[in-house]
């Protein structure tokens, strides 16, 4: 049965009416931290901070009838944003000691601040934002805190964890090539990568660290689809607008399909069936182009990753540190073709989104990644999901598998063509 508010709402409507306060939420959200058996889905807590900022919130939002719109909300950062007074690991015990103390808020870190958020503290990660299992040698693997045995999936694997576990309503994340999508999609969580474009420029990456610039864009995990449109545009800018009637819905096919789960193209078949009878019309489409993207994506993100991280690779966990050194050696021709090949997969691209205004496919081929298990097989496979909307800097929502009664993990994306964040938001939280 439906909840008849979305989390948003309810909050919002508990805090108008008095029958809770910015104190209690922040009390709660502290007392669930951290409560997944791996105890990591924060690497840094700033509970006392939030607590005190709770008290102060009401006073430093006097006027009741105008209070920004994520007042006592709570909402973790992942642990590439500075937020003043701790330091910024990216995922790695090297920088955690070799980074100064932030003595001032990223722009993602104000932005909450600014719209009266909570921030219970700063999110695992896997290292370097550079791996899809939220797995990570120096912190630990993150496992969901609703099942011990699974991982929440990477790089934004506590955001995942801190949603899932209720000690934040909301949670940022950053996506290159699949760091929101897959662990919402394995968590069974509603998410949204903005695109390259809303996430692009030195302002909002103030205070951020990068990984692949070219691709890197910024993101939200949350509970429900609802709540998608208001918390992009407090946190993003992205206007609210009225969903858009009877889109057209480009889908993969079995040709692409053909190593999914049985529970993945259950949950596919699911989604394409409830986007029918919301109107749509569902048309399947050529992804032949496609099967360049991961050769496209992977050279040029470790070509880029490797310029930041330079003099440091020793630093990180082997296999972070071979993908490095590779993307040393690429060379200033083959990152010329490469940049050639990118633009002619946005060209096709672009193209496509003249025959369709949206495109379904799943996440991930998998449903679960099993805590513990040798999961070095499974990267190619999912980047093959994911990294054509990466690519094409193209928003997407994920779309939980449980939405439709499907099991745990088997999200969808629902993706559009670049800028059209709005209409994207607007469309999925009408499902």
């Amino acid at each position: 049965m439906t909840n008849p508010q979305s989390p948003l709402t309810s909050l919002h409507h508990a805090l108008a009416s008095s029958e809770t306060d910015p104190h209690t939420i922040a009390v709660a959200a502290a007392g669930k931290a951290n409560s997944n058996d791996s105890h990591n889905a924060f690497l840094t807590l700033t509970t006392i901070e939030s607590l005190h900022r709770a008290e102060r919130l009401p006073n430093l939002f006097a006027d009741t009838q105008n209070r920004p719109p994520l007042y006592g909300v709570p909402i973790s950062i992942k642990d590439c944003f500075d937020l003043t007074g701790t330091t910024t690991s990216c995922g790695s015990r090297y920088y955690q000691q070799l980074n100064p103390v932030a003595e001032k808020n990223s722009w993602v870190a104000q932005r909450l601040l600014d719209a009266g958020a909570i921030i219970p503290g700063k999110t695992h990660l896997h290292q370097l934002a550079y791996g899809i299992t939220g797995e990570n040698a120096d912190y630990g693997d993150c496992v969901q805190p609703r099942d011990s045995t699974l991982l929440t999936g990477g790089s934004s694997s506590g955001a995942a964890a801190s949603v899932q576990e209720g000690s934040a309503l909301a949670a940022i994340g950053t996506d290159t090539g699949g760091s929101v999508r897959v662990p919402a999609a394995l968590c069974g969580l509603a998410g949204y990568r903005a695109s390259l474009g809303v996430s692009r420029g030195e302002e909002r990456w103030s205070g951020a660290a990068h990984l692949a610039p070219s691709f890197d864009t910024l993101g939200l995990l949350f509970r429900d689809l609802r709540d998608g449109p208001a918390l992009a545009g407090a946190i993003y800018d992205i206007p609210s607008i009225t969903a858009p009637s009877q889109p057209r819905i480009g889908y993969v096919g079995d040709e692409f399909t053909h190593d999914c789960e049985p529970d993945v193209l259950a949950a596919f078949a699911a989604w394409k069936q409830r986007l029918t009878e919301r109107r749509a019309t569902l048309i399947p489409i050529d992804t032949a182009f496609w099967v360049d993207s991961l050769d496209i994506f992977a050279s040029i993100q470790a070509s880029e990753a490797a310029q930041l991280h330079r003099g440091h690779y020793q630093h990180f966990e082997p296999a972070i540190a071979e993908r490095l050194a590779w993307g040393a050696s690429i060379t200033a021709d083959q990152l010329s073709l490469l940049h050639r090949r990118l633009e002619v997969f946005r060209s096709q691209m672009s193209s496509l989104f003249q025959q369709v205004d949206l495109l379904l496919l799943p996440c991930a081929p998998v449903s679960k990644l099993f805590a513990g298990k040798d999961q070095s097989h499974i990267r190619k496979a999912i980047l093959r999901y994911t990294t054509p909307a990466s690519l094409a800097g193209l928003p997407v929502v994920t779309l939980a598998g449980e939405a439709i009664g499907a099991p745990l993990g088997t999200g969808m994306q629902l993706v559009t063509a670049p800028m059209q964040d709005a209409s994207l938001l607007a469309f999925a939280a009408a499902l």
